[in-house]
């Protein structure tokens, strides 16, 4: 008899947050707290520095969910705006969090960056 190995609860965690991140739309999803539960798969890296997000982790997982929402102009934006008041909430590992996607390998579309003006993304 064959065993399959059931999903991994994490699994589960992003198929959820990723189906409700893509049922909000633009205009009414100014919260942003999908994007900020998934961010905090890399909680250690954020508030520490270690262990570096390698694709594969929990960390990277969470940004390639994230990353498949970057798929228009006007979703790219919101997201930007998400990692803006996340990294004004956490001011002190903004660096930390721009670093993410790089690390990650994950292709957002816009540069995580204080300095980002998000009304300038294509």
């Amino acid at each position: 008899m064959t065993r399959t190995r059931p999903f991994s609860p994490v699994i589960y965690l992003f198929l959820l947050l990723l189906s409700a991140i893509c049922s909000a739309t633009v205009e009414n999803a100014g919260e942003c707290a999908a994007v900020g539960t998934l961010v905090s798969s890399c909680t250690e890296f954020v508030n520490y520095g270690y262990p570096d997000p390698i694709p594969g982790s929990s960390c990277c997982d969470a940004m390639t969910v994230i990353g498949t929402y970057s798929d228009s102009s006007e979703k790219r934006k919101w997201l930007c705006n998400c990692f803006m008041d996340l990294i004004n909430v956490n001011n002190s590992n903004a660096t930390a969090i721009s670093t993410l996607s790089g690390f990650c390998g994950v292709v957002l579309g816009f540069t995580i960056d204080p300095n980002t003006d998000c009304n300038f993304i294509q």
